[in-house]
């Protein structure tokens, strides 16, 4: 650990360790961003590296974990501007790739209840896709990253109160969503 100016920057070595402590959370926020294996394995890979070059910018002090998730935003969000940037030029077919949503569990699970389970779920993250990304990325840190109100804030360079709003904005729009969509 580097130490300048009374605060403490990442190693390379170290990197490893953050690997270990926060790869699995951050692994399945890139999986909730991309939405497929193919995708989240680019994501995640791309997260840990432009991590290293940022090495120097990481505080291991100030929640390593939101900077991360930070990094990975950033990248997915670029993707997508050069994907949309690349449509308006010269428009693609839109390939629509499927999430494996397979049920895996321990104990014995019923045919149907596998079912209503995967069903349920399809609903749920198509609900949160119709979502803008305002609403969208906060929603997705705080359930599927598990991160608290201040590291979202902290990762999105906004307001606790506003992350707040913003979860309950969200929501508010899937309740509504997933009530439509259940009648």
């Amino acid at each position: 650990m580097a130490i300048q100016k009374g605060v403490a920057y990442l190693e390379i070595e170290e990197l490893s360790d953050l690997i270990k402590l926060h790869g699995k959370a951050i692994y399945a926020f890139c999986f909730t961003l991309a939405g497929n294996r193919v995708d989240t394995d680019d994501l995640y890979q791309e997260t840990f590296l432009k991590a290293m070059e940022m090495r120097h910018k990481m505080d291991l002090n100030q929640n390593p974990k939101a900077f991360l998730i930070s990094i990975a935003i950033s990248l997915r969000k670029n993707k997508r501007r050069k994907w949309a940037w690349r449509q308006r030029i010269a428009p693609t077919a839109d390939y629509n790739e499927a999430v494996d949503l397979a049920c895996t569990s321990d104990g014995e699970v019923m045919p149907e209840d596998a079912l209503l389970s995967q069903e349920l779920r399809h609903m749920i993250h198509a609900a949160a896709d119709r979502l803008n990304e305002k609403l969208k990325i906060p929603l997705y840190l705080y359930y599927t990253a598990e991160m608290t109100v201040d590291e979202i804030a902290s990762a999105l360079r906004i307001p606790p109160g506003t992350v707040k709003s913003r979860l309950f904005q969200a929501r508010k729009a899937m309740k509504k969503i997933l009530e439509v969509e259940s009648q």
